[in-house]
This record gives C-alpha cells, structure tokens and sequence, in this order.
C-alpha cells in the first residue's frame, strides 16, 4: 500500500509511507500530517514528565518506499532500534543496521521486527519471553537492530507481532512462531511434563507451526494473546485465547482452527481481545470481546462467533481493516472509518487531556459502529495502522 517515496520532508499522508505500531506524544483527535526527520545520530532529549505518560509503549514504525525506517515513541525497552541512550522521541528518528532495502516492518507492545528485500529478519526491543528470535543467550533488552540468523536459510515474507510474541510466514508460505506461549497463541499445542500437566513454556527461537504443513498462508496478524492466518484458499485459521476476554467461543485454541463461519477471507486483523476479517466480496465481520463497541456491531455485549457489519454502513465494500487495543479502522472506497474506544473513559493528566482521540473524530466519544474520519477533499486513503490507542493513515492527494 505505498506509491511514491516519501523521504526527508515527506509525511503521513503523502504516498511511499507505510506505518505500524502506536507512539508519538501528546493526543491528537483529528489528523495531521507527521514530519519525518533526516537521518542523522540520535541526541539526548530533556525529560518532559508531565508528557510521557501519554507516550505508550508500543513503538511506531515507520517505512518509507526507499526501504528506510523511522521510530517514534518510548524507548524504555530498546524498541525504537536507535540505542539505549534515547528515553524517547517525540519525532520520527530513522532507524539503521539493515543489510538491505526494507519491505515490512511490525510494531509489538515493547518489540519491532523488520523485512529486508532479500527475506532476511531483523528484531530489537524487549526480549523476554523471546519474542526476538534470537535465542536463550540473547539479553532482555536489544536495542538496535539484530538479524535473526537462525532464519538465515528462509527468506521471509511477513511479520506480525504481538504482546509479547511474534509470527512469521515464509515465500513458500510457512508459518512460524516465537515468543510467549501462553493461552496457545504460538499454535504449537501444549508440552507435558513428567507427571502428565500441561505446561507453558516460551519459544525462543522461530519453530515451525507443524499444524499448518502443507497450507500455504499469505496473510498474518497477531493480538495480546491471539493469532490468526489466512491460507490461499481464503480460509481463516485462528489460535489463542478465547475466553471471556478472549476472541470468540470459550477454551483457549492451542492450535490452528478453521473458521468455517468466515467465507474466502482476504484480511485479518487482531486486536486486544477482538478479530476483524475482511472477506474478497468486501464484507467485514467481527467478533470477540466489544469493549467501547470495538465490534462496530452497534453495542458492547460480547460476541461469540462472526458477525457481519451492515454493508449499508459503508458507501463501498471494505478492502483494508486494522485493530487497536479497543478501537477499529478500515478503509472503504478510498475512505477510513474508526469505531471503538475513542478516550470516553480515559486517563486524564495534568494537563487535563484524555488518553483518547485515537478514533480522529476530534472527540474523546466512543463509538459504536463505524464513521467515516473527514480528511478533506480530494484524499484517498491507500493504508491504515492502529497501535494501542493511535491510528495512521496514508493518502494519496489530487488536483481535482
């Protein structure tokens, strides 16, 4: 989803940038452009305490179509990939230590991960539960790039991360996972131990998911404690946790389950607690936990199993759907529409801001179903990312 490149004085919503991830300072509750600093060494920033409770965890990725990557946000884990010297940063700091042009980037709560042109993995930030892939020796913290060498004989396609774990497809369209396995959202089953109960255990290198052999997955996403896939027959895998807070029936899935409910599926997204997909006919469902009405189903009671929104809340069919921790974005005919937690219930600091203003509606109301975000005449958007509670977008502009 990039055009042109977008480099130096180059912002979001000009074409050529890609993001993932949530950052940034202050609360926004209405777009605006985000300027992208030159390369040049990080420096010091003065602490600003009353700022930084609003910077969240996650970093935010950005990538530009020259293959370059910029960070913003907190830095307490190494995340931005810019070193351990830096708290934070209120701006776009580019990131370096790739060998080669980068094509994907994914933001997790405390780690990042990088796609390089000729397959190869890259991983920094927060490493403990092993959520970088690098191994046992690798320390807690990796604050600048590090190649994922056990992948050094694959050549990676995508990458999708979650709270503390991380997924992987393959150009031959494996799938595998690493990270924290609690509540089965590696897909790799369960381990016993000598007297016959079940444990959980990290992974600390990619393993291969053994229930997907001979699927081949061309789509990924990953939640705090869930994942999905989709195969290239549009079936929908999912695995992790459904519980009460959970994405759908009650159980945790500890391996790959098909949901027959969801047909020729072309985009899957997963949030906190909840699961969007978009199918090839451009309708979206949902389901899972509906805090604040992150469903867009109208309400808050959770909900169990697939449910599709009402094409007649969107002037076109969908094509692209993002989710945040408790909030929802789409794009519907070169249109976005955001629902969920917009800051209703939020944090409020000193200041007297709220947390919220991630819907771009220039309130901090919840919404229940989707509304369409006003960006002016003659925007289209080609991209969307939501983080915890922070939302993207990529446009592209014309004359007329």
């Amino acid at each position: 989803a990039s055009g042109g490149a977008a480099e130096g004085g180059g912002a979001v919503g000009e074409r050529g940038l890609r993001a993932a991830g949530d950052g940034g300072a202050g609360v926004a509750v209405e777009p605006h452009g985000v300027p992208l600093l030159p390369h040049r060494p990080p420096r010091r920033r003065r602490r600003r305490p009353a700022r930084l409770p609003r910077l969240r965890r996650r970093p935010h990725l950005f990538l530009t179509e020259s293959g370059r990557v910029f960070a913003a946000g907190l830095n307490d884990f190494g995340q931005l990939g810019i070193g351990s010297s830096v708290t934070h940063s209120l701006e776009p700091i580019e990131v370096s230590g790739f060998d080669e042009k980068v094509v994907e980037v994914s933001a997790g709560n405390h780690h990042s991960c990088a796609v390089t042109a000729d397959g190869k993995l890259f991983a920094w930030g927060r490493n403990s539960s092993g959520q970088l892939g690098l191994g046992k020796r690798a320390g807690k913290v990796v604050s600048t790039p590090r190649k994922v060498d056990c992948l050094a004989d694959a050549r990676v396609k995508m990458v999708a991360l979650g709270s503390e774990h991380s997924i992987a497809t393959t150009e031959e369209g494996e799938v595998l996972s690493w990270g924290a396995a609690g509540a089965g959202r590696l897909g790799h089953g369960h381990k016993t131990s000598i007297l016959g109960f079940s444990i959980t255990t990290s992974e600390y290198t990619p393993r291969l998911i053994k229930n997907l052999d001979g699927v081949k997955i061309k789509r990924i996403a990953a939640g705090m404690l869930h994942s999905a896939c989709i195969d290239e027959k549009g079936t929908l895998f999912i695995f992790g946790q459904k519980t009460e807070k959970g994405f759908g029936r009650s159980g945790d899935e500890l391996r790959p389950t098909v949901v027959e409910e969801v047909p020729f599926s072309e985009e899957v997204a997963c949030g906190g607690y909840h699961t969007c997909v978009v199918t090839d006919s451009g309708d979206l469902y949902s389901w899972g936990s509906n805090e604040n009405g992150c469903l867009g189903l109208g309400g808050t009671d959770m909900v169990r199993s697939p449910e599709v929104l009402k094409s007649s809340l969107f002037k076109f069919p969908v094509s692209k759907v993002s989710c945040g921790w408790k909030h929802t974005a789409v794009i519907s005919g070169g249109d976005i529409y955001t629902w969920g937690w917009g800051g209703a219930n939020g944090t409020f600091f000193e200041e007297g801001h709220s947390s919220g203003g991630q819907l771009g509606h220039g309130n901090d109301v919840d919404y229940f179903e989707p509304m369409m975000v006003e960006f002016g005449k003659n925007a289209r958007a080609v991209h969307v990312s939501c983080g915890f509670n922070h939302t993207g977008a990529i446009f592209e502009y014309s004359e007329n």
